[in-house]
């Protein structure tokens, strides 16, 4: 049965060791392995996301801790793959052909991809697989708005109150992104680009903030129907040139700087 489900959804996923797919340390996988023939159980599981008639419990432990070490490895996995454009929106990807892929059983790669369903990545498909969300730019542009209306005040607050010390600290994550701008590789920016805004929110000391703000931001950089934008060198190159300036002249107390910066790189995020 898993190989009929690779054969009908199975089309486009990367194969194992190619760019954006990492697998899981082989002790990881033996003991997943336990795991994944022990969900025939719908309602002790959850959404299932496709068949697995054929499959047949096993005896022994469930290792909860190594489980849930291998469905954190995966979902990040899988939101590198997001961003740098391997899973297609409109396509549907079964758990036990990217289980293959990654190395692992399908059970953590369900849970990730139910996790994504939750962020509203991607849709349950029942019987088949997880569908990746479709997105438009106008969709991209809300998320901009969304983020410059919260983001904004609180740098232009944040710029007023902490002092240069607490912001000189922040210049390594700034150059990180400088960094993964000028390799080029879309997934490595999103992730300097989100720790860098993260850890500029943070000396808000709301961490409710910092979670919200993430969460839109991580939902930002999804891929958009037709292509990814603004995932070329040049522009994450700029992208990550405005964060330096944005630092800079926060160390420097400019606010006016500041105030034009920080509207500019929220309109470039559109």
């Amino acid at each position: 049965m898993k190989q009929g489900v690779q054969d009908s959804v199975g089309a486009g996923v990367p194969p194992a060791g190619a760019a954006g797919v990492a697998r899981v340390p082989a002790q990881q996988r033996a003991a997943d392995a336990l795991d994944g023939v022990r969900e025939r159980d719908t309602a002790t599981h959850g959404v299932r996301g496709e068949h697995t008639h054929a499959e047949r419990p096993l005896p022994g432990p469930r290792p909860a801790v190594q489980r849930n070490s291998v469905r954190g490895q995966i979902l990040d996995a899988l939101r590198t793959a997001l961003v740098a454009g391997e899973l297609k929106p409109g396509e549907v990807y079964s758990a036990p052909v990217l289980g293959d892929r990654f190395g692992v059983s399908a059970t953590p790669v369900r849970e990730a991809m139910q996790q994504l369903a939750l962020e509203g990545a991607v849709e349950v498909v029942p019987n088949r697989g997880f569908r990746v969300i479709e997105r438009g730019a106008r969709e991209l542009a809300e998320l901009a708005e969304v983020r410059a209306l919260i983001e904004v005040p609180v740098m232009l607050r944040l710029a007023r109150s902490v002092p240069a010390e607490r912001w000189a600290e922040l210049r390594p994550l700034a150059e990180e992104t400088v960094r993964a701008a000028a390799s080029g590789c879309a997934a490595s920016y999103a992730e300097s680009d989100r720790a860098f805004h993260a850890a500029l929110l943070a000396l808000s000391g709301n961490v409710q903030l910092v979670r919200i703000t993430e969460d839109l931001h991580r939902r930002s950089q999804w891929p958009l129907v037709g292509g990814p934008v603004r995932h070329g060198r040049a522009d994450l190159v700029a992208d990550a040139a405005e964060h330096m300036a944005l630092l800079e002249a926060l160390i420097a107390g400019e606010l006016d700087v500041v105030r034009g910066l920080v509207g500019e790189h929220f309109a470039g995020a559109s």
